[in-house]
């Protein structure tokens, strides 16, 4: 074999790797042709240039060195000023020839030569040529030569340098900076230019010296002229005009650039400085779009927390500054605060200028008010990724609009999904009434003053309990909880809400990152816990008084006062402090106190007393509400048994609609339903069925109206279908869609049991017969995302509060929960044009905004009775997240959004006649926790209103008068004629009395028989026009019914509750009294908890459940 290596030749020398470096004498032989690179830069020139004009460092020294001639020159002259001795005469030879000394003279001579060398060798460098050198002759030695014209070159010089010194340090510049500097030094040039000229050509006038020649050029161009000091030669008075008449060209022309660049500054924002972010405490808040609601609303909550008034705030916007913003934050308590920077958060340069590396936190807002939705939380996504990228350390509070998009921002510390807690909060307001104005005025922060100075009792008491809010305190560090260490849960709650007023709500261990809301009397307390409770103020804001010392004080006038009957003794709030006294329970024995019925019940039998809480739980004491079992569906009769062909299976839904949805135990179907029977108005053939009414559901129906089936349609669907919710309560959902839903959300909701959705709009009366809103329970209107993008921003509610209010005249009985963009528009919602009480409502609106209340709209009626809701009110949740981080946990539990074992949920009970024994809020509280556990929070109360509505919506016939007139109970009115009194003399009743009994004698007057028939035509009248637009719209409901071949049974259309007023009372008093239809809030433990299996298995499949016989067991 031949070798392969032995035939390949060596290398010439010439191609070895050193020689094709550095060459060698073989080189000139060869085609190849050697390139040297950089050769024109090794030349003397282009050396000396690199030196003097483009390397940075050393002509930032060329300059500095040019700067430091010029003003070198400039002192000379002045020198030589001061040394010469003034002349006699005034001979013109004073003005071309000075006395120099030759020590001086040497100095300016070597100074010329020196400016003069440079000059020639920058202009041999920039314009290849030389400079004559000029021959001196000693001859000229004292002449005149004006050097401190010096100083103009010296400005040039020093704005040469700073240019330099900024390209040196590789910084960019201040065209702010620049701009001042160059106004400063023109103006100094002037001044300069000014007083030496002025001394020179006096030398032949009055010969002023060079203070008096500055005093001059001061008094002149400040325009007081004085008159004391003038010049007296022609040339000195020609100088003067002329430097007037420069300064009045140049300084103006420097004067605009400056405000310009200022007008330019204040739109951009200019920078939060770097010695500022690192001695100061900074958030940043990013935003798309600044606009004055949601600026005030972030600047009220964050400043309300007393450890955030040193903060600044520094906005990060893309947009110019709002007219609106801007005059807000010029107000001095914000100017100070607030920094305002235009500019984007997904530039470096842009986050370098609002010191994002050094921020405390970023808050990062999406755009509610764009048409596309899913574009504003793009924009949102890439803001926060930009920021993480920035600055990984700054912790990161998100808002999210669709939950789809959650999972791109899994890394932010803190996120809020607006349509999660919207949906979920809807929802549960059909099951808990009024839950979003509950969690509304939870996560605001205020002092419970609202309401104080008004004569209604109800908005005291509601204001007052409107500054509860939730706080956290370790155990052991706690007055309220430390005695409960070793003790139950529920112990603690009673015994903490009996003593101080406070509810305790939840717990967390401290190896846990789980709140477990109310874990149930199992749960023993221990020292490292941290308790979160609701309360007034927080513990450490607190002192405690013996209620003995309460008495000596005199303290006994309370804002609770009346029927109510709260005491002093559960909160005295203050400014800053907050005193709560302790009730003595030491004379109490020990087994609680023993009810009895009132006397007028005496005839009866006594109620059983109600047991005490224990300190540790006893199995055979706690009676849990089985809510597994279903053992309400054993009272069902064969007939309800026969009837029901589906049945319901309760686990984990199979599929969801987004990604990052907690999974919740539900109601679930065996199989699921094809997609063709979920449509409500369409038979296909599985079922005929084209109306709500064919279906015969036994409970009412659940309507939402909503423009597209989002994903986050999901969330309402949930709550109501918890497995904790009895079967037999379970309420019909069906869904009014503008536009048809697609396969995937179809998919998520096949498998829940009576689930339906409907193409149709809230605009159409047809399609809001044949989906059964004359027997829904609830209409939850939706804002529509269409509309929410308006000219004026305040009109993108416009239609649905038209459509509301259309509705509400429609079918007066339906409860409606509407959505709307802006809270200010919630005065709108069952508008009622002359309603008094309205009126004072919005009276009392204005007083409390002029208080500085955050919660001013809290008094509107729609609002504190839950049929209006804005998500805008929730975005307080995400700030007040920055100072309470476990906010958003224990929101997300209360909505049923998060589900943890062990942990409870909310849910209401209702007190009935047969629970008044009971009688306070305090007896409740122990009742509920001795038996099932539950911790109430709150009460959510309807009473009738003092004021009665107009007379063109409600009146009295005068025949009927004297019947109606002892009737005790409103709101239970006659078909035909109801009782009220008109607007006008609701404040005279007894001149309205005696003006109908006058008119009834006089309607009695004359014959027999012609007054008889002239009142039966005149109460014919009087029902015809009372009666003509309730009538006509009755008339047009019950013709489209017919028409559309529904039954017109069950629809009444004068059945309204207008005459009566709903209110929420968070953590009341211990000695509220309890009312006839309160509505309890409570918290109530997990019913897994008590299960051998406390965690349900997601393994079983729910299609593979078999039929289960009539007492359904649990999948586990």
């Amino acid at each position: 074999m031949v070798d392969l290596e032995s035939e390949v030749p060596p290398l010439p020398p010439r191609y070895r790797f050193r020689d094709l470096l550095l060459g060698d004498q073989g080189w000139q032989n060869d085609d190849r042709v050697q390139v040297e690179f950089y050769m024109n830069e090794n030349t003397f020139k282009e050396r000396l240039k690199l030196f003097f004009i483009k390397n940075q460092r050393s002509s930032l020294r060329i300059r500095l060195f040019n700067f430091s001639l010029k003003l070198l020159s400039c002192l000379l002259y002045i020198i030589r000023v001061l040394l010469e001795k003034p002349s006699q005469g005034n001979d013109w030879s004073h003005i071309f020839w000075v006395n120099r000394s030759l020590p001086l003279w040497g100095l300016q001579v070597s100074v010329a030569l020196i400016s003069l060398f440079e000059t020639i060798l920058l202009g041999y460098l920039s314009y290849k040529f030389l400079f004559i050198l000029q021959i001196f002759w000693p001859t000229l030695r004292n002449l005149f030569v004006p050097v401190f014209l010096n100083c103009w070159l010296a400005k040039h010089a020093l704005e040469n340098m700073i240019n330099d010194l900024h390209r040196a340090i590789q910084r960019t510049q201040s065209a702010m900076f620049n701009q001042v500097l160059i106004l400063i030094s023109t103006f100094l040039c002037l001044i300069f230019t000014c007083i030496c000229g002025i001394q020179h050509l006096e030398r032949i006038g009055k010969k002023l010296n060079l203070f008096d020649s500055l005093y001059f050029c001061i008094v002149t161009f400040s325009t007081v002229g004085f008159g004391d000091v003038t010049p007296e030669t022609w040339s000195s008075k020609l100088f003067v005009v002329a430097m007037i008449c420069v300064a009045l060209v140049v300084l103006p022309i420097q004067f605009e650039q400056l405000a310009y660049l200022w007008m330019e500054r204040q739109k951009s924002g200019g920078n939060y400085s770097r010695h500022r972010a690192q001695t100061e405490k900074h958030v940043v808040l990013c935003v798309s779009s600044l606009k004055i609601d949601l600026l005030m609303d972030f600047l009220n909550e964050f400043y309300a927390h007393p450890r955030l008034q040193d903060y600044y705030v520094v906005i990060l916007c893309p947009t110019e500054m709002d007219v609106q913003v801007r005059r807000v934050l010029q107000i001095p308590m914000w100017s100070q605060r607030v920094i305002y920077l235009q500019g984007s958060a997904l530039k470096d340069q842009d986050l370098l200028r609002a010191k994002m590396d050094n921020a405390e936190a970023c808050f990062i807002l999406s755009s509610r008010c764009e048409v596309d939705r899913t574009s504003s939380d793009h924009q949102t996504i890439l803001r926060a990724w930009a920021v993480k990228d920035f600055a990984p350390n700054c912790p990161l509070y998100v808002q999210i609009l669709k939950p789809e998009n959650k999972f791109h921002i899994k890394f932010a510390d803190h996120v809020v999904c607006e349509e999660e807690f919207k949906y979920a909060m809807l929802a549960l307001n059909c099951i808990c009434p009024a839950t979003s104005t509950l969690i509304t005025l939870l996560v605001h922060t205020s002092r419970g003053q609202e309401g104080q100075q008004s004569p209604e009792q109800w908005q005291k008491m509601y204001g007052r309990c409107s500054g509860n809010e939730v706080y956290h305190i370790i155990l052991e560090e706690s007055t309220f909880f430390a005695e409960y260490e070793g003790k139950s849960f529920t112990y603690a709650s009673f015994h903490a809400h009996k003593k101080f007023g406070v509810c305790l709500i939840g717990v967390r261990r401290e190896d846990n990152k789980n709140i477990l809301l109310n874990p149930g009397p199992r749960y023993i307390m221990n020292a490292s816990d941290i308790c979160f409770y609701i309360n007034i103020t927080k513990e450490e804001n607190s002192a405690f008084k013996n209620q003995d010392q309460q008495r000596k004080s005199n303290v006994s006038k309370s804002f609770y006062h009346g029927p109510s009957r709260l005491p002093v003794h559960s909160i005295i709030a203050s400014m800053g402090t907050v005193a709560i006294d302790l009730q003595d329970t030491s004379c109490r024995a020990a087994s609680g106190p023993t009810l009895a019925l009132p006397s007028e019940g005496s005839k009866e039998l006594r109620r059983p007393s109600i047991a005490p809480v224990l300190e540790v739980a006893d199995s055979s004491s706690i009676q849990t509400c089985d809510l597994l079992s279903d053992q309400s569906e054993d009272e069902t009769t064969p007939d309800e048994e026969t009837s029901s062909n589906l049945e319901y299976a309760k686990g984990y839904p199979p599929y969801s609609p987004y990604i990052g949805s907690s999974p919740t135990f539900c109601h679930l179907l065996q199989e699921k339903v094809p997609f063709c029977c979920l449509r409500l108005d369409k038979s296909c053939q599985h079922n005929y069925y084209e109306d709500a009414k064919a279906y015969g559901f036994k409970n009412k129906l659940i309507i939402v109206a909503a423009e597209t089936a989002g994903n986050g349609l999901y969330n309402f669907i949930v709550p109501l279908r918890a497995y904790y919710r009895p079967k037999k309560e379970l309420n019909p959902i069906v869904l009014l869609l503008d536009n048809p839903p697609d396969m995937h959300f179809l998919d998520a909701i096949c498998w829940f049991p009576m689930v339906y959705y409907m193409v149709g709009s809230i605009d159409n009366l047809d399609d809001l017969l044949r989906c059964g809103v004359t027997f829904a329970a609830n209409m939850v209107v939706v804002d529509k995302e269409s509309t929410m993008s308006a000219e004026e921003d305040y009109m993108a509610d416009a239609k649905t509060i038209v459509n509301v209010q259309t509705l509400f005249r429609l079918f007066s009985s339906l409860s409606i929960i509407t959505e709307l963009t802006h809270p200010a528009n919630m005065r709108f919602m069952q508008f009622r044009a002359k309603d008094c009480y309205s009126l004072a409502l919005s009276k009392l609106e204005k007083k409390e905004r002029e208080r500085g209340s955050n919660l001013a709209f809290m008094f509107r009626l729609p609002f504190a009775a839950g049929r209006v809701f804005s998500i805008s009110m929730l975005d307080t949740l995400l700030y007040q997240s920055f100072v309470k981080d476990y906010m958003i946990s224990i929101t997300r539990l209360l909505l049923g959004l998060d589900t943890i074992p062990g942990s409870g949920f909310l849910c209401s009970m209702k007190i009935t006649e047969d629970d008044l024994w009971i009688r306070t809020y305090a007896r409740l509280y122990q009742k509920l926790c001795s038996s099932t556990g539950d911790v109430p929070i709150g009460i959510y109360r309807t009473e009738s209103q003092k004021l009665t509505t107009s007379e063109s919506q409600i009146s009295i016939s005068v025949e009927e008068w004297e019947d109606t007139k002892d009737a005790k109970e409103p709101g239970h009115h006659r078909s035909m004629h109801r009782n009220s009194t008109s607007s006008d003399q609701s404040d005279h009743p007894l001149l309205r009395r005696k003006s109908m009994q006058w008119a009834r004698r006089l309607s009695r007057k004359g014959p027999k028989h012609s007054g008889k028939t002239a009142e039966k035509i005149t109460q014919q009248r009087l029902n015809l026009y009372r009666r003509s637009e309730r009538q006509e719209l009755a008339e047009l409901v019950k013709n489209r019914m017919k028409h559309l071949g529904l039954s017109t049974v069950g629809y009444d259309e004068m059945n309204d509750h207008q005459s009566t007023l709903s209110y929420i009372l968070i953590n009341p008093s211990p000695d509220t009294r309890l009312e006839l239809n309160d509505v309890v809030y409570l918290i109530r433990p997990d019913p897994l908890s008590y299960l051998p299996n406390t965690e349900p298995s997601r393994k079983n499949s729910i299609c593979n459940a078999a039929v289960q016989d009539s007492r359904e067991e649990t999948q586990l």
